[in-house]
C-alpha cells in the first residue's frame, strides 16, 4: 500500500480505537446502528472516500477508499462505510446524483422496477437500511436502467441480521416515489457488483490483520508446561497459517484496488482474484485463530469471536468465493494461452479481455 494509504489507515484507526469497544459493539449488534461511531468517522470525512467532490464526497481513489475499509474491518466497527462512499456513493455519483448528507446504503441486483412515477419490488439483505438516510439502487425503467435515491423511512422494511449481528434488512419499495432519479451509466450494475467485492475483501483484510494480532498475544501471553503456549508446534503451525493468509488477503485487496483504469473502476480480474483470495483466507484465518486460541475464542468475552463471525459473514456477501473463481477462471481462459503467464505473474492481460 502507498504511503497516503498507510497514512488513511492510522487515521481511520485512531478514530475507532477509543470507541469501537466491547460494549459499544453490543449495542450496535442490538440497536442496529452505532451513531456515535459514525459520526466520528463521518466527521472526518472518511466514509466518503472515493466519492468525487463535486458529487458530495471526499474525493480520493478507490484504494483510499479500501485503506479506509481495512481500519473499518479491523476495529471491528458496525457502520456502512463500505456502502456510503465506495458502493453507494460513487453509484450516485456516476449518474450525477449528490450524495445525501448521512450514511446511505446500497444492494447487490435489485428486483425493482420503475415506471416514472412509482418503484415496485423489494431489495433483500440491504446493509443498514433500517438507520440509512437514503437507499440508492438500480432499477429497470422503459428506457433502460436508472439510478434511484429512497428515504427508507417511505419503505417497509423488515429487520434482518447476519452472522455478526450487522443489520440485512429486506426492504420493499412497492408504490414509493424516489427522492431523485438518473439514467444508470453503462456497466453501472456490473461496476456496482465488482466494487461491493473489493469492498468485502478489503474488510475482510483488515479483520484478518486483527485477529492474527490478537491470537499472536493470547498465545505468547498464555502459558503451559512451563512455557507460552506459541512455543508448542502445533499452535505455532496455527500461527504461521495465520500469518500467510492475511498477508495475502491484503496483497490481494490492495493490488485489485490499485487497479482502477481510467473509468476509476477496479479491473475485473483483479477483483475476481481479490474475492476469491479472501473468501477461502476468512476461512482459514478463523479456523486457525479459534484452534489457536481453544474455548476462549467461543466467548462474548474476548474480541476474537467479534471479528472471526465478520469474516463468516463478509466472505459470502457480493457473490461469495465460488462465482469470483469462475469467473477469473472464465478470464483466464478467454486471454488464451499465450496471455496466461503474464497474466497470473505480472497481471498483464489483453485490453477488455477481464474489465
Amino acid at each position: 500500500m502507498s504511503d497516503e494509504g498507510e497514512e488513511l489507515r492510522r487515521a481511520v484507526a485512531d478514530v475507532l480505537r477509543e470507541r469501537c469497544t466491547p460494549e459499544a459493539l453490543e449495542a450496535a449488534e442490538r440497536d442496529g446502528e452505532a451513531p456515535g461511531i459514525w459520526t466520528a468517522l463521518a466527521e472526518g470525512g472518511f466514509p466518503t472516500v472515493s466519492v468525487p467532490e463535486s458529487a458530495g464526497g471526499s474525493g480520493g481513489s478507490v484504494a483510499q477508499a479500501c485503506a479506509v475499509l481495512e481500519a473499518v474491518g479491523a476495529a471491528p466497527a458496525p457502520v456502512p462505510a463500505a456502502e456510503t462512499g465506495l458502493l453507494g456513493g460513487r453509484l450516485l455519483a456516476a449518474a450525477g446524483l449528490e450524495l445525501p448528507e448521512g450514511p446511505v446504503t446500497t444492494a447487490a441486483s435489485p428486483r425493482l422496477a420503475f415506471d416514472g412515477e412509482v418503484l415496485a419490488g423489494s431489495v433483500a439483505r440491504v446493509p443498514w437500511a433500517r438507520s440509512a438516510a437514503a437507499l440508492a439502487v438500480l432499477a429497470d425503467a422503459p428506457d433502460g436502467p436508472v439510478v434511484v435515491l429512497v428515504d427508507p423511512a417511505a419503505t417497509a422494511v423488515t429487520p434482518g441480521r447476519n452472522l455478526a449481528g450487522e443489520p440485512r434488512d429486506h426492504v420493499v419499495l412497492d408504490g414509493v416515489r424516489p427522492l431523485a432519479t438518473a439514467p444508470a451509466p453503462p456497466g453501472a450494475g456490473d461496476a456496482l457488483r465488482r466494487r461491493g467485492a473489493l469492498s468485502r475483501a478489503a474488510l475482510i483484510a483488515g479483520a484478518a490483520r486483527a485477529v492474527a494480532g490478537l491470537t499472536v498475544r493470547y498465545t505468547g501471553e498464555r502459558v503451559q508446561f512451563g512455557r507460552p503456549v506459541s512455543a508448542f508446534p502445533a499452535v505455532a503451525a496455527h500461527l504461521v497459517r495465520i500469518a500467510e493468509q492475511t498477508e495475502l488477503v491484503a496483497m490481494a485487496a490492495r493490488a485489485a484496488a490499485a487497479s482502477a483504469g481510467e473509468d476509476g473502476e477496479p479491473a475485473g480480474l483483479d477483483v475476481a482474484a481479490a474475492a476469491a483470495v479472501a473468501s477461502r483466507a476468512a476461512g482459514e484465518v478463523a479456523a486457525a485463530a479459534h484452534q489457536a486460541t481453544g474455548a476462549m475464542g467461543m466467548t462474548r468475552e474476548f474480541a476474537l469471536g467479534a471479528l472471526t463471525r465478520r469474516l463468516w459473514s463478509w466472505r459470502d456477501e457480493w457473490g461469495g468465493g465460488r462465482p469470483w473463481a469462475a469467473e477469473l477462471g472464465r478470464a483466464l481462459a478467454a486471454g488464451g494461452a499465450e496471455e496466461l503467464w503474464p497474466t497470473v505473474s505480472r497481471g498483464l492481460v489483453s485490453p477488455g479481455a477481464a474489465r
